[in-house]
């Protein structure tokens, strides 16, 4: 009604006749809704002390427990072309099947015969090697028949020397003697000179005394020169001994020095073939390279290079492979604030895309489809989407896991303690973390021994 009119309807027409009315407008119309309410409190009550499970959840995939298990891409380490497929995409290989022929690109490398060459060059090399080895060879049997005969030499001039000196003495003591037969043959002079004065020795004697007089001064010159000559000649025997010293110092330094450059090109040839054969096992190598093959078992997922005759650089991706062997696990991500709560060996339930399965997070002896798993791997350092990675493995105690990829999501349960419902939902109003507690290591310990 539009209510336009100012009579009230329910003055001046009486409603209390109607079935309707009395049904509505009965005195003990709240009696039920009463009870209602009772029921409804105490069944509120009773909830909110019913026992619930604290759990933090997380999102995550599967992924593999070991790192060697997880798909990976084959690289080439060298650039190339793509020259032949020998697999295509789903196809098993095994360790060391060839999956694809690549060709050079580089022009240092487009002789075919280069390991064969570079041999060649290690063998010449090898020979100069050998070659300088001979030379060092003569050169110190030539510097010990120097050293030798320089000592013979140096011998004999000593004893040269040795023999001057002996007869500079031997000139001494006869010039000493000629001294002492010019001075008595003086006295004798004067003496004989004196009697004749005196009349007692004739003119003939005096005339012979004279002569011997002048003999013994020649002899006495003689004896000097001889002395003379002696002493000239111990220096020439120290000038001899010098030079023979000198001469075959010089030679012998010649022959050491053509020895050190023998020598040295001798390192610098053995330097060369090092090389070299360091260059010939790269080669022998980068031919192996032109060959990629599968690292381990595993099957083919996807050719990230396409086609024959595309050129690639070293380290581009070539072809993507899934182990064939893993063990399973499942990895996700927790909050800042739950990371003190989860602990190496931490029971955690997992729920997998795809899996049906009815999930109640505060009771999960209820939930149906979900499969067990613990803790044991925590990062340690955050990751960039701002949470910290948690691996997860099957719980050898629990039901196995279904036959599913890796790569597929999960969704993540960590069990903690038991609170009243009241106390769970006064937590998540305040915004307090779970309760914090640290497992029973005693207990861990024991059990791990068992």
């Amino acid at each position: 009604m539009l209510n336009i009119s100012q009579n009230a309807l329910n003055k001046t027409v009486d409603l209390s006749d109607y079935k309707a009315t009395k049904k509505v407008f009965h005195r003990r119309h709240y009696k039920y809704f009463n009870r209602f309410l009772k029921i409804f409190a105490v069944t509120v009550v009773v909830i909110l002390f019913l026992p619930w499970t604290q759990n933090i959840s997380g999102n995550g995939y599967l992924t593999t427990l070991k790192p060697d298990q997880r798909p990976q891409t084959i690289q080439s380490p060298i650039p190339g072309r793509i020259e032949k497929w020998y697999v295509q995409e789903g196809d098993f290989v095994k360790e060391g099947d060839t999956i694809l022929f690549i060709s050079e690109v580089k022009n240092e490398y487009f002789d075919p015969n280069l390991v064969a060459r570079t041999g060649q060059q290690i063998k010449a090399k090898s020979m100069s090697v050998t070659s300088y080895e001979g030379k060092v060879k003569a050169l110190n049997n030539q510097i010990a028949a120097l050293t030798s005969e320089r000592g013979l030499k140096l011998k004999q001039a000593r004893n040269k020397l040795l023999q001057s000196r002996l007869k500079v003495q031997s000139d001494s003591i006869d010039f000493e003697a000629a001294k002492t037969n010019i001075s008595i043959a003086e006295r004798q002079y004067n003496r004989i000179v004196q009697l004749e004065k005196e009349g007692l020795k004739a003119l003939t004697d005096v005339e012979e005394k004279r002569l011997k007089l002048q003999e013994t001064q020649a002899k006495l010159i003689s004896q000097e020169n001889k002395l003379l000559a002696s002493k000239n000649d111990v220096i020439n025997a120290q000038i001899e001994l010098n030079r023979i010293q000198a001469e075959y110092t010089d030679k012998i330094s010649k022959s050491q020095s053509d020895k050190y450059t023998a020598q040295s090109n001798q390192f610098d040839a053995e330097a060369q073939v090092t090389k070299l054969e360091n260059e010939y096992t790269n080669y022998e190598m980068r031919n192996d390279m032109y060959y990629i093959k599968a690292p381990q078992n595993g099957f083919i997922n996807k050719a990230l290079r396409s086609g024959v005759g595309e050129t690639f650089k070293e380290g581009d991706q070539l072809v993507s492979i899934m182990p064939s062997g893993y063990e399973l696990a499942v990895e996700t991500y927790v909050e800042p604030l739950d990371v003190p709560l989860i602990h190496l060996g931490e029971k955690i339930r997992i729920q997998f895309d795809g899996w049906p399965a009815i999930v109640f997070s505060g009771w999960p002896n209820v939930s149906y489809g979900t499969y067990g798993g613990e803790v044991v791997a925590i990062e340690r350092f955050i990751s960039d989407n701002g949470k910290y990675r948690i691996l997860i493995a099957p719980d050898p105690n629990d039901h196995e896991w279904p036959e599913i990829q890796v790569g597929s999501g999960a969704r993540t349960m960590a069990l903690l303690e038991d609170v009243p419902i009241w106390f769970e939902l006064w937590r998540q109003l305040n915004g307090f973390p779970p309760n914090y507690y640290q497992p029973d290591t005693n207990n861990i310990a024991k059990s791990e021994k068992k």
